[in-house]
């Protein structure tokens, strides 16, 4: 019998062990299209060493709150028969990098407006009277207009 190291391809236990996920969460994904392992004579799930960098992304995007139906759309670009390449993906990263970085800017403004008006309508603090004076907030929809990017009108 062929030693597995030299055949490039892990069990689905030194996969887990590899990306500190359990074994049913990898089952998961596979039965969520997002990794494809191969199958032995014996049945047993066989996984590309690349695999672990893809699960490695799965668990990133999610946790950076990206739903795995947008972590699919990202992963359908690369080829489930080779490795990707470091070009592929650097292109998956485009599709992710621009919502994050709209991410950070919300987190931004919220973490400098928190303690302000932030063009809620509550109109609950006394600074709401000055920086949305009726509620002129209200025109630019609902929600908190001014962390939503919305500016308060000038004095």
């Amino acid at each position: 019998m062929k030693n597995r190291a030299n055949t490039g391809f892990l069990a689905i236990g030194k996969v887990a062990e590899r990306t500190g996920l359990s074994v049913s969460a990898i089952r998961y994904y596979e039965s969520e299209g997002l990794v494809y392992p191969i199958r032995n004579a014996g049945g047993q799930r066989l996984f590309r060493r690349a695999d672990i960098r893809r699960l490695s992304f799965i668990m990133i995007a999610q946790q950076l709150g990206f739903s795995l139906e947008q972590i699919r759309h990202q992963l359908e670009k690369l080829s489930d028969r080779r490795a990707p390449t470091k070009k592929d993906w650097t292109q998956i990263s485009k599709g992710f990098k621009n919502e994050l970085d709209q991410r950070i800017e919300l987190l931004v403004r919220m973490r400098e407006k928190l303690d302000q008006c932030i063009g809620c309508g509550c109109l609950s603090l006394q600074a709401c009277a000055l920086y949305n004076p009726d509620d002129q907030a209200q025109k630019h929809g609902p929600g908190p207009r001014y962390i939503l990017g919305d500016e308060p009108p000038k004095a």
